[in-house]
């Protein structure tokens, strides 16, 4: 579906992603659904959640922003000096241990028992000044009803400091890291079992925004409601093309949006006429 006026897009309940998105991952064969017309359909499929579950990276934060080239680059670096490889080899070693294990600290502690507090200190230590407060999205945050959690990949010093920087550090109530997922990122079922006893949420009355397809498969499978987070029209996609959704939406994703912030305004704020 072309979206060429750049406007803000939410595809609920099935349809087709944008353009923007054009790979899928071999043998993910995706059987199309028909879209569900509706002015606000969110505010029908969101009513009755008490837990509002939100991603970190390209995820709080616009796909096009320089913070997740940066940590990229960090754990580049890491892997060069790790082991006295040249740049380009160290790249592919990063990108080989990212698509097998999830990221590439897993592999670097499956293969090699690095220590990780090393590794993510290192890799976290960037540069945040380009990021601004999101005053449209903490508003949208402000006004959510129930909890609100930060599940990440990252370490909690990360999304700490990186919530900090856009505005939003007030507005959650809990983070569940890498480290309280026992260094097993996410899509790992167990990550999600173990962040659901951590704070007592029940996926029925959950949801979860993620800018990767495939960190919504087992949320879908639990039963809470699934938002895939994608970039907007124009802005440069950092996510690797495996990660990138094919045209067709898969069933375990409610809906895509291209704003987060929009979204969630959508969710509650009441149409003229409406009460």
């Amino acid at each position: 579906m072309k979206n060429p006026s750049h406007e803000p897009l939410i595809l609920p309940l099935g349809g087709t992603a944008p353009d923007a998105a054009k790979t899928e991952t071999a043998g993910d064969a995706i059987e199309p659904r028909e879209p569900t017309p509706a002015a606000a359909p969110q505010i029908d499929a969101l009513a009755g959640i008490k837990t509002w579950v939100f991603d970190l990276d390209n995820t709080l934060y616009p796909a096009d922003c320089d913070l997740w080239p940066k940590i990229d680059q960090r754990i580049t670096l890491y892997l060069a000096h790790l082991f006295g490889l040249d740049g380009l080899s160290a790249r592919g070693l990063q990108k080989y241990y990212y698509q097998r294990y999830g990221t590439t600290l897993r592999g670097l502690m499956e293969e090699y028992d690095i220590p990780p507090e090393e590794f993510l200190r290192f890799t976290h230590d960037i540069d945040r000044s380009s990021l601004l407060p999101d005053l449209e999205l903490a508003a949208a945050i402000s006004m959510l009803p129930g909890r609100k959690l930060i599940l990440t990949n990252g370490s909690r010093e990360h999304a700490l400091r990186t919530a900090e920087a856009l505005g939003l550090r007030a507005l959650f109530d809990e983070i569940f890291d890498i480290v309280d997922a026992d260094f097993l990122p996410k899509p790992a079922a167990a990550t999600y079992e173990r962040f659901f006893d951590r704070h007592e949420v029940d996926p029925a009355d959950a949801v979860m925004f993620e800018d990767l397809a495939r960190n919504l498969v087992i949320p879908h499978e639990r039963g809470m409601r699934t938002v895939l987070v994608v970039p907007k029209p124009g802005q440069r996609d950092h996510r690797e093309a495996f990660e990138i959704m094919g045209a067709a939406v898969p069933p375990h994703i409610d809906f895509v949006t291209n704003d987060l912030a929009l979204f969630l305004h959508g969710a509650f704020t009441p149409k003229e006429g409406n009460g």
